[in-house]
């Protein structure tokens, strides 16, 4: 047995007086670019005094927290996800004490404070890694560190691993005489949680900024956390992409190995710890990783909430109702709970919702997420319904859209989703006083920008708002049942339901032709309902009276129905 698993063992015994508060049961959560919201200097790049200023409009849209892309010190080769110091900000962020005053005024909004966290690996900027190189302790066995393997009298590298941004994941470091492991970019050497100090010095960062005032963490790439001991070669299989893409192999050895899941339960009881100790709520802990469904339970079984990417990953625009209804009963059949379900709509990492499903089906998933049980999760921007920006090959900024090369790197780079927030119509769509942002303002900010929706009669952020205002008014959308009808392979129904409170129904159609659908037949509704949620296109009016024996859906629309108030 490890040291580390001893550890872990020794912190889960550990008499903990269980915390009640769940806050992010039913919350709205809404994750914040920093590059990307406000830039409150005029230097073209989003910073924390800008998001502070702006906190007001994520409590606005009615969301009960915001989640911050990292701010740490960096290089910004991965644009802050390759740290080189996990207990400061960025200068280009701002500073520590810009942190505690969105902290302070996040708070005073009762909004709360989620951090990214990333424990996979630092930046090779980073003080620990420029020790380890130099076998300094305790430093020196905190990387991946291995011998080459010598082939016909030619150094490789020790295994044919690859990085998730191309190439192999070993980097030759002439200093030590060895390779280290990098499973992201070469300027991300992975640390090493096999030694004890890894997990002690990470833990660490974490309480420095619960004492900051930090309500949780988003854990990134929580996966690759470990590596199978044994070094083996990975396994080939059939994609047709080129031999040194990622995708070639089967991450059977680099990804999903038991351990991760260790330090995760550690985790979660030294935090349920530090609120008991401290007198706060509970402290958040969702985790990053694209996996199967047996490996997400056994995120739930270690204490943490795994995102739920089936509206990224496993669904898209060609999607039609049989679609959506089998991937919501797959996840709510293995989660533990069905209140602990999750629902994110998009992210950092991917193409906007907007531009994965289209406008009108993407309304009809941030529908879903808001009707369906559990927390749901939005990308700055698509309260608004921002697109994707085409950026040419001189625009591309990311890592891996740059790494694909000029013939690839539109397939791989995340700069499409990553444009500044259009927040009105003046010079950089009032992201920057600068004609020239870190990444282009998409050519459409003035006529799809915040202002413009705030004036207009119908629009995303107003449409926005309805569903945010539903899920604060319906107290059955934390509490209530859920069933589920399918009409036909098109036309789905949500009804969410509880005796003694006022019940919800969501209908959608995925045809591209109108429908006409007796929801009244299969579920036990009133007769009349009242309109209180359409897509934004559907040209039905909220606060109309629907006969739900016939109710009648554009092509694409959605509608949200509730007892007449």
């Amino acid at each position: 047995m490890t040291k580390l698993t001893l550890l872990c063992i020794s912190l889960a015994v550990i008499h903990v007086q269980a915390v009640s508060n769940d806050w992010w049961k039913d919350a709205i959560i809404y994750q914040i670019y920093p590059r990307s919201f406000k830039d409150s200097n005029g230097d073209g790049i989003g910073d924390l005094k800008g998001i502070t200023s702006k906190l007001e409009h994520v409590r606005d849209i009615g969301a009960d927290a915001l989640w911050l892309s990292p701010i740490y010190t960096s290089p910004q080769e991965d644009f802050g996800y390759d740290v080189a110091n996990f207990t400061d900000v960025d200068p280009v962020y701002g500073t520590l004490d810009d942190f505690d005053k969105l902290t302070a005024k996040a708070k005073s909004l009762g909004l709360k404070v989620i951090l990214d966290f990333v424990p996979n690996h630092s930046s090779n900027e980073h003080p620990w890694f420029k020790m380890s190189i130099k076998r300094m302790k305790p430093y020196d066995e905190f990387y991946v560190w291995r011998d080459a393997k010598i082939v016909n009298g030619v150094r490789k590298p020790p295994n044919n691993w690859l990085s998730a941004f191309g190439g192999s994941a070993w980097e030759w470091n002439d200093q030590r005489g060895q390779y280290y492991l990098h499973q992201f970019a070469i300027g991300q050497p992975d640390l090493n949680y096999r030694n004890t100090d890894v997990y002690l010095t990470m833990s660490d960062v974490l309480t420095f900024w619960m004492n900051r005032g930090a309500d949780g963490f988003r854990i990134d790439a929580v996966n690759h956390m470990f590596e199978d001991a044994r070094m083996l070669d990975e396994p080939r299989n059939n994609n047709n992409v080129p031999i040194d893409d990622y995708d070639s192999l089967d991450h059977i050895y680099t990804k999903d190995q038991r351990e991760t899941y260790e330090v995760i339960k550690a985790w979660r009881n030294m935090m349920n710890q530090y609120a008991h100790e401290h007198d706060t709520d509970a402290k958040f802990i969702v985790t990053e990783a694209y996996t199967n469904l047996d490996e997400i339970k056994r995120y739930f079984q270690a204490g943490a909430n795994p995102f739920n990417f089936a509206f990224i990953s496993s669904l898209n625009k060609n999607s039609v109702a049989k679609d959506f209804k089998r991937e919501i009963k797959l996840w709510l059949k293995n989660i533990p709970n069905y209140k602990d379900a999750n629902w994110v709509t998009g992210n950092h990492d991917n193409h906007r919702v907007a531009s994965r499903f289209g406008a009108k089906k993407s309304d009809m998933v941030i529908m879903l997420s808001m009707i369906l049980p559990g927390f749901c999760v939005v990308y700055n921007g698509d309260e608004i319904g921002m697109v994707n920006k085409f950026l040419t090959w001189e625009e591309t900024r990311d890592i891996s859209g740059c790494n694909a090369g000029p013939d690839r790197y539109f397939i791989k780079s995340r700069d499409p989703e990553r444009t500044p927030f259009q927040w009105d119509s003046s010079t950089s769509a009032g992201f920057s006083t600068a004609e020239k942002t870190w990444l282009p303002v998409h050519e459409n900010y003035k006529s799809l920008n915040l202002q413009v929706e705030k004036l207009a009669s119908v629009s995303n952020y107003k449409f926005f708002k309805t569903l945010t205002s539903l899920r604060k008014n319906f107290p059955v959308i934390k509490n209530g049942d859920i069933d589920m009808k399918l009409i036909s392979d098109h036309v789905l129904v949500v009804l969410r339901s509880l005796e003694g409170l006022s019940s919800v129904v969501l209908v959608i159609n995925t045809a591209e032709t109108e429908v006409v659908v007796d929801v009244n037949i299969w579920l036990n509704i009133p007769k009349q309902m009242v309109v209180y949620s359409s897509n934004v296109d559907s040209k039905i009016n909220i606060g109309s009276f629907v006969d739900t024996s016939s109710v009648k859906l554009p092509a694409s629309g959605s509608v949200v129905l509730v007892p007449e108030l």
